[in-house]
């Protein structure tokens, strides 16, 4: 018990608590403070636990810390092997329960650190599977525990990276290297790109290899949409399995029902048979509907609908992938469906048939009643479920209880009774509180007081000093204090050695013959002691030989394993620049052949007496392209020509037309003056001119 108090009290003193505790110090600490060390440890383990006792409830002290105790795994020894003691020495701050948690703690911080850390995302929920059957919560489920298995591999290749010890240098040389790969793939697709423009169909091709790269993207994603649709399918029929597997077992339920429920009445009377019987057929009868109900009505057609749903998944499946043509063509018959269907609602609307509209009223009657007993069965069947989570939660809640306590949950009166103590106690603990803030407010108080006093007492003392310098007797008060407190002093220890003089001279003749006791014990030992430290000398003198050899021989070692990294990064270098010549010289030698064989093929084709193959020859295709940059050359120096006449050619236009204009300008003119002269002439009568029209 000593050393794991040493232990404890020493790593106290270390960083990053600095409690600077000793052994009496720590063992003399009152219930309430070693709580409050052991949750200041907790809370170098996890942030969370960083809290004043002062402010918190007992009970929440021991919930919280046996909590965080649970998931660090901790298991009690000694005395506090039963959970209800152990709680109990908890809530308490006893010692032997608080000193092997600390010294277990203390013992494996970093290690709990870890584990506190992964428990806030490793430590799983458990959901009711009654929640799981919703499709929702049971994909959120799902995705929780993929992203769980995903930190789960980043926390492991994490720790992989910390333990492989990779340097900066290391990763630097890497980076380069990668870099200088990059520059040589740059310039090879550089020179790549070169060699391939010259050759014909150049944009073509590199159009094709566009459209095939796109496809095969297009094809990656139709893939995952596939997986997609199969995982909803699978999906799908399992909900489809769950649902039969809850008929199935409500049908099981439903046929093994039995009346002998509430008996326990019959032995009342006759008075008190009638109700509880009547009441319990009444209850079954309303179950048996809502069962009936739920078998024969909604779950045949939830089973129809999901029968649909996933037949037409299943379509869906096995139909090809869909175009935008396709999509088109859909669209389209959906809008010629959807007038083809308002045109027999505005026809069905014409012929306003008066035995329909009553049939159609009682039928939407029909259909709210319908919907609303839907609605009624579900709210019911959510409240059942809920009924039975609660009443397994209960159950549960009560278990824990007797592991915890071992004892059962009160009822009832009794209930009541813990309730009103817990009343009497909150009063006591709210009155026992104020008292503290009044005595910590009187605290506060006489502290100042305190303070005050003694700057009282500071000042008194400077004018005393001022004075007694006036006067030419400095330090009077003072050494007449230290004398009345050395005289008191002398008098106490003057009593003191009277009362302790025999009693150390007893101990000094118990000393003496304790020291010759163990001189004489020891003598055997000291004498082996002198042979161990010879042996030591010589051995130590050994190790310095041997270690100064390693050392020598570890630096030649070391110089030439660094002499033959270098080589090997070398030779490495080497192979790789010898090994892209390669690759180069195959690329080129596969163009060669390429080139030969396409020079071959034109000789051939040539040379042969068929009229088609010489067709396709590309000396047949150099003459076109001959006679074809001839007519280029000649259409240049005709365009040539034109440009070089267009500005005069557009002068001379320009003139002609203007030209035109007058001619035309004057031919009107001339239209306009016959016109004039011909409807009207001049009538000269009297000296007066007359025009008649």
């Amino acid at each position: 018990m000593s050393d794991q108090i040493k232990f404890i009290v020493d790593s106290l003193n270390k960083e990053p608590f600095r409690k600077n505790y000793n052994l009496i110090t720590f063992d003399s600490l009152e219930p309430m403070q070693l709580l409050q060390v052991l949750s200041d440890v907790l809370a170098e383990i996890d942030p969370k636990q960083l809290v004043d006792l002062r402010e918190e409830m007992p009970e929440q002290t021991a919930k919280r810390m046996l909590s965080l105790l649970g998931i660090l795994k901790y298991k009690p020894s000694g005395n506090a092997t039963d959970m209800s003691t152990f709680r109990q020495g908890l809530v308490i701050g006893s010692k032997p329960v608080i000193y092997p948690v600390l010294h277990w703690l203390l013992q494996r911080t970093n290690e709990l650190k870890k584990r506190a850390y992964l428990a806030r995302f490793l430590i799983k929920l458990e959901v009711p599977s009654e929640f799981l059957q919703d499709e929702t919560v049971a994909d959120t489920n799902k995705q929780y525990e993929e992203l769980m298995e995903a930190f789960k591999t980043l926390h492991k290749e994490y720790e992989q990276l910390k333990a492989s010890g990779f340097s900066t240098a290391e990763i630097r040389k890497d980076i380069s290297a990668m870099e200088e790969e990059k520059d040589q793939l740059i310039k090879r697709v550089e020179h790549l790109k070169k060699r391939v423009e010259t050759a014909q169909n150049y944009q073509w091709m590199l159009k094709i290899a566009r459209q095939l790269r796109v496809e095969k993207e297009r094809e990656e994603y139709l893939a995952q949409q596939k997986q997609e649709q199969k995982n909803q399918l699978f999906y799908a029929v399992q909900r489809l399995q769950r649902v039969q597997n809850q008929l199935k077992s409500m049908r099981q339920a439903a046929a093994d029902a039995k009346p002998e429920i509430e008996t326990g009445f019959l032995h009342v009377g006759q008075a008190a048979l009638k109700l509880p019987t009547s009441g319990l057929m009444k209850r079954l009868e309303e179950e048996i509907k809502f069962n009936l109900y739920m078998v024969t009505e909604k779950f045949p057609k939830e089973l129809e609908n999901k029968k649909k749903e996933l037949h037409f998944l299943q379509k869906v499946v096995s139909e090809p992938a869909m175009g935008h043509s396709d999509l088109h063509e859909l669209e389209s018959k959906i809008n010629e469906i959807n007038t083809e269907i308002n045109q027999l609602i505005e026809k069905k609307m014409m012929r306003n048939e008066p035995i329909e509209g009553k049939l159609s009223l009682y039928r939407q009657q029909a259909s709210i009643i319908s919907r609303k007993k839907e609605a009624k069965a579900e709210e019911l069947q959510e409240a059942k479920e809920k009924l039975a989570s609660l009443e397994r939660e209960a159950s549960l809640k009560r278990n824990q209880t007797r592991e915890f306590d071992g004892t059962e949950v009160l009822k009832g009166d009794e209930f009541k009774r813990y309730v009103s103590k817990l009343r009497s106690k909150s009063t006591v603990f709210k009155k026992k509180h104020q008292i503290i803030a009044e005595l910590k407010a009187e605290f506060g108080l006489l502290q100042r007081t305190e303070e005050l006093l003694k700057q009282r007492h500071e000042n008194i003392q400077q004018q005393l000093q001022t004075m007694e310098e006036k006067k030419g007797i400095s330090g009077y008060s003072y050494t007449q204090e230290e004398l009345e407190r050395v005289s008191a002093l002398k008098s106490e220890v003057d009593e003191m050695k009277g009362r302790t003089l025999d009693d150390m001279s007893e101990m000094v003749k118990k000393l003496n013959s304790l020291v010759s006791e163990k001189k004489s014990a020891l003598a055997s030992v000291i004498k082996e002691l002198r042979q161990l430290r010879q042996k030591c000398q010589e051995l130590t003198q050994e190790c310095d030989e041997k270690k100064s050899q390693y050392d020598s021989c570890a630096a030649g070692l070391e110089s030439n394993r660094s002499k033959l990294e270098q080589e090997v990064r070398r030779l490495r270098e080497e192979c790789l620049q010898e090994e892209s010549r390669y690759h180069y010289t195959n690329c080129m030698i596969k163009n060669l052949e390429v080139q030969l064989r396409r020079a071959t093929d034109e000789m051939k084709a040539y040379i042969s007496s068929d009229q088609q193959e010489k067709r396709k020859a590309i000396r047949q295709y150099t003459k076109n392209i001959a006679e074809q940059e001839n007519l280029g050359k000649k259409l240049r120096e005709k365009q040539k020509v034109v440009r070089e006449s267009h500005g005069p050619n557009m002068k001379q236009a320009k003139m002609w037309r203007d030209l035109q204009q007058l001619m035309e300008c004057k031919k009107q003119c001339f239209l306009k003056q016959q016109s004039q002269t011909s409807i009207g002439q001049v009538i000269q009568e009297g000296g007066e001119d007359r025009l008649i029209l």
